[in-house]
């Protein structure tokens, strides 16, 4: 009998007719609501002049949900499929066949937020600090659609708390059967691997915004609460990225273990380091 476990958790949530509705996306309807919550409870009247306020909400979660859907398209096109993208543009729309990046959602979220915060004669600034602790909620549930859908795997383990992906299997050909025999025997365990959607779920959607709520439950300098979300993140991405397995396609970049997702987070590493600076210094005066 084996020792890890089998994933066998099915990604559609629920079918009606031909229409089939996948556990991943309905994370993303709850990282909306998670968002619209959260934000709710800090806006709470009175309001200070020139807060935002509560009749904002709607509008700044819609644009940033429509930032993170386009922006994690393009980024997943262009940092991790460009190859394929340059062969075929049409991928781009073909949204059906998965591919989200979580630093190509950050800078469509960031694009429209910049365009909200123009709009409404508001410092940009002020809206990343506002969404910062918003945001690792949504985050977190996203990993756990990644698992539930049984992508973005880890690298092996003979740890017991491996999970056995049938998805990273297809170079065995084997049927769903087959599969379930020869893990009750216990000849899968060698393909066992880490769950780091899970260890990413924790560090993103517990870590990161218990982290954050706290700093932000006072007021902060301008830029303070987008710099940790920065910091927080990539330390936490870059450590994961050495249990995660790297795209198929791209493999390691160097050194046989630097990754895409490593070389994307450092700079947000580096740019969180740099807003902090430059709010300890505005607090200065």
């Amino acid at each position: 009998m084996s020792s890890t476990w089998l994933h066998q958790i099915d990604p559609i949530a629920i079918s009606i007719g031909p229409l089939d509705v996948r556990w991943y996306g309905l994370m993303y309807l709850a990282a909306a609501g998670a968002a619209f919550g959260l934000a709710w409870l800090r806006t709470r009247p009175p309001q200070p002049a020139g807060a935002i306020q509560r009749s904002e909400i709607e509008d700044i979660i819609f644009y940033g949900m429509v930032g993170a859907v386009l922006g994690g398209r393009l980024g997943s096109v262009i940092f991790y499929h460009f190859d394929s993208f340059l062969a075929d543009p049409s991928m781009l729309i073909r949204v059906w066949e998965g591919g989200m990046s979580f630093h190509g959602g950050l800078l469509g979220v960031l694009a429209a937020m910049a365009w909200y915060a123009r709009r409404r004669g508001r410092p940009v600034f002020q809206l990343y600090d506002f969404l910062a602790p918003l945001a690792p909620i949504g985050l977190g549930l996203g990993r756990l659609g990644n698992f539930i859908g049984g992508e973005l795997w880890g690298r092996h383990t003979d740890g017991s708390w491996g999970v056995i992906f049938p998805n990273a299997l297809g170079h065995l050909g084997l049927s769903a059967e087959q599969l379930q025999a020869q893990y009750l025997a216990g000849a899968l365990d060698v393909e066992a691997r880490h769950p780091s959607q899970l260890y990413q779920a924790a560090w993103e959607g517990v870590v990161l915004f218990a982290i954050l709520w706290w700093y932000t439950r006072k007021p902060r300098p301008m830029m303070a609460a987008s710099g940790l979300f920065l910091i927080v993140y990539a330390i936490g991405r870059i450590g994961i990225e050495f249990v995660r397995e790297p795209d198929a396609n791209l493999g390691y970049l160097a050194f046989g273990w630097l990754t895409m997702g490593q070389v994307l987070s450092m700079p947000m590493l580096l740019a969180g380091v740099g807003l902090m600076w430059l709010a300890a210094r505005r607090a200065r005066g």
